[in-house]
Parts: C-alpha cells; structure tokens; sequence
C-alpha cells in the first residue's frame, strides 16, 4: 500500500482545519504583535532549518536522512501547535498566526532551502538526488493552500457549521497521526530500528536546541510567559504529514527512507512537548 495515499488526506484535513481557525484577526496580530510574531517566524524559518542541517551534517548522517531531517525542519508548523498552547496556557490566537504565516511562507522558503540541501548532499556523496522545485511547489500548493484556502471560505460563509466541525478534526488530528506512523513502520520496520538510535538523538536534540532558541528569541523581543510558551511550542512542533507527503510523493522523492526522520521526529515531539506542557498541568491543579 502506498503511504502517499494515506499521508494525503491526513494532510488535506490538517490543512483545511487550520483555514477554519485563521481569519482576518489573525493576520492582524502581525502588526499587533511584530516582534513576537518575528521571533517566532525566526525560529521557524532559519534556525530550525539551519540546525538541523548542523546536526545532519555533524552526525555524518546517511543521504536520505540528511535530507530528511532537514526537510522536516523546513516545513510549516504543525496544526497540533494550537492544542499544545492551549494546554500550556499559551496565547492560542498567535499559536494560530505562526501556523498560518509559516505555513504560507514556507511554500517558498522549503523549495529555495531544500535544492541547497540536495546539490549540497550530492556534491560530497555518490548519491546523486534530484529535487523537481516546480512539482514540489505544486503539491504544496495542492495540498496546503487550497486546503487551506478553503476552509477560510468554510468558516466564512458557514461560521456555525465551521465551529462544529473544528473541534471534531482537532481530536482526530493526533490519532490520524499515530495511525500514519504505525502504517510507516509496518512498511520500513528494519531501517527505522536500525537507524532509531542515532536518528532519535539527532531529532531530540534538534527539538530540545529550537524550543531554547524559541525561549531566547522570546526574552530578546520582550514577549511575557504566554507567549515564550507559544513561540517554543510552535518551534518545536512542525507539520511531520507534510514531509512524509514530500518524501513519499512519486512526483518529488518518492524515497520512504527520507520521510523516517519525518516519522522519529513526529513521535518524538509528541513526548517532548508533553513533557513541557505538563509542567503547566501540575501548576494549574
């Protein structure tokens, strides 16, 4: 069975979820809160990408994996992100800005970080990887814009029916997740455990550095608990259905062993940000 065909409509959902919740206050938040909404674009669209290619390149990581822990640094944060900031008490409604801004900034951003990645890859290996940029910016358009784009009509036209939904796909979003990851590992069970030891530092390693530079990015702009929460969460949280969706699609990769690091880093962010947020559980009760 091809993973494509499950990773596409978990995407979809994900994506058309996050047009349900954004709306013009969202993008207002911008100006509102510039140096928040910077720090936070920040930590996301280089830093997360620039350590990571550290870590890959400092750990000596195989081809696929290089470009696989890289890829999922490049994606947009994950919807999940609005969740964690609610259990955190963080400030959801610019958790939702970060998500929606990334995930329309990094349409551009991945392709342009991604060749990089993969002429750097192929220049000092045997392995020779190709990127097709223009298919890579169709699919993501495809698959997170108007995704996207239609559930901002969706909440627009039909609000009621927006706010009944909304909370039905938030619960499913995390089971849709693990079900991809199972489905994964029954289909690469060897090269995930093999490779598991080494990946799982690389990849709680790369979460632990982000949330830290979210938590000082935050300090350097002047933003108050809530908001370091938020900023550090959505850092540390990125959209692991879209890498597998790059990684797997027959038009761009079409390499499972790239989207591991995706699948690692989904599980292993999971646990991470658990462990954080229930700090804020035991001082709520």
């Amino acid at each position: 069975m091809q993973t494509i065909w499950i990773v596409m409509p978990i995407l979809i959902v994900l994506m058309f979820l996050l047009g349900i919740k954004l709306d013009a206050a969202a993008f207002k938040r911008v100006v509102k809160y510039p140096g928040a909404v910077l720090a936070g674009m920040i930590g996301q669209i280089i830093v997360l990408p620039l350590i990571a290619f550290l870590l890959a390149w400092i750990f000596r990581l195989p081809p696929p994996f290089f470009i696989g822990l890289v890829l999922i640094a490049c994606c947009p944060g994950g919807s999940s992100s609005n969740v964690f900031s609610m259990l955190a008490k963080g400030d959801v409604a610019l958790s939702v800005t970060l998500t929606g801004l990334s995930s329309v900034i990094t349409l551009f951003t991945l392709p342009v970080i991604m060749s990089f990645v993969t002429n750097f890859v192929s220049s000092y290996t045997d392995t020779v990887i190709r990127l097709p940029v223009l298919k890579l910016l169709a699919q993501n358009l495809l698959l997170l814009f108007l995704p996207m784009f239609a559930g901002g009509i969706f909440a627009y036209w039909m609000p009621v029916a927006a706010g009944k939904v909304s909370p039905v796909l938030e619960k499913m979003a995390f089971p849709a997740l693990m079900i991809l990851a199972s489905v994964f590992f029954l289909q690469y069970p060897r090269e995930i455990i093999e490779n598991m030891p080494v990946i799982g530092v690389v990849v709680t390693v790369l979460i632990l550095i982000c949330m830290g530079a979210g938590g000082l990015l935050t300090n350097i702009v002047g933003g108050d608990a809530a908001v370091r929460r938020t900023i550090v969460i959505e850092i540390g949280m990125q959209n692991a259905a879209q890498a597998i969706a790059i990684a797997v699609s027959p038009f761009i990769f079409n390499d499972g062993r790239i989207a591991i690091p995706a699948i690692i880093y989904a599980l292993m962010m999971n646990v991470i940000l658990l462990l954080y947020i229930s700090r804020f559980w035991v001082k709520r009760s």
